[in-house]
């Protein structure tokens, strides 16, 4: 049977770690001066890459960190230091990419990941997939997933409207918005990640 319980905690812990309106002015940052169209099709990459990746993790994910030798703790800092180089770009206006990679770039890094799919978010999703008890279980905790999932597409989507409103200048002031955001998320997630280093020692 579908436990409504376990669909509820995953959710709203993924909704926490994920935070739809927070990724919002990052989004519209990193997306800024590129079409419509592009835009959206940016916003469905990312998530089907933070899909692709959380899928990965929920069923591979303890053997792959395990055959790789990798603790939890080591992939929080690395994806706090990969967050730290974006958010230092935002701030200091150095986003541009090659012309002929930029869209697909941004869309996977750093938006599918590690902002999206970051060390928290799979952590979080390894850890329902281990405890769910059967097929009801398996079921709750893969919908929370995909729920989470059409949540951020829809919430990045349906941002690009805002743009509009704020034209360039305000792009401007999102970005280095974002950028003092994304520092403090990255340097929170390496602190945590020493933190739990230093507490398994």
């Amino acid at each position: 049977m579908f436990d409504v319980a376990v669909f509820g905690s995953l959710f709203l812990t993924l909704f926490v770690i994920m935070d739809p309106p927070g990724i919002t002015p990052i989004f519209l940052a990193l997306t800024a001066g590129r079409a419509a169209k592009v835009q959206r099709k940016m916003a469905l990459q990312a998530v089907m890459v933070a899909f692709g990746v959380i899928a990965v993790f929920g069923l591979l994910g303890q053997q792959i960190l395990d055959y790789l030798h990798v603790s939890v703790p080591a992939l929080m800092i690395a994806g706090g230091l990969l967050l730290l180089l974006i958010a230092l770009d935002l701030l200091t206006g150095k986003t541009d990419e090659p012309t002929q990679t930029k869209d697909v770039n941004v869309a996977l890094v750093p938006l599918g990941m590690p902002l999206l799919a970051g060390p928290g978010a799979i952590v979080s999703v390894i850890l329902a997939v281990q405890h769910a008890d059967g097929v009801g279980g398996q079921v709750s905790v893969w919908s929370a997933i995909v729920a989470m999932h059409v949540v951020l597409w829809l919430t990045m989507r349906y941002s690009l409207l805002i743009i509009r409103v704020i034209k360039d200048g305000g792009v401007v002031l999102v970005t280095r918005l974002a950028g003092m955001m994304l520092s403090a998320i990255a340097v929170q997630q390496i602190i945590n990640g020493v933190t739990q280093v230093i507490q398994n020692a």
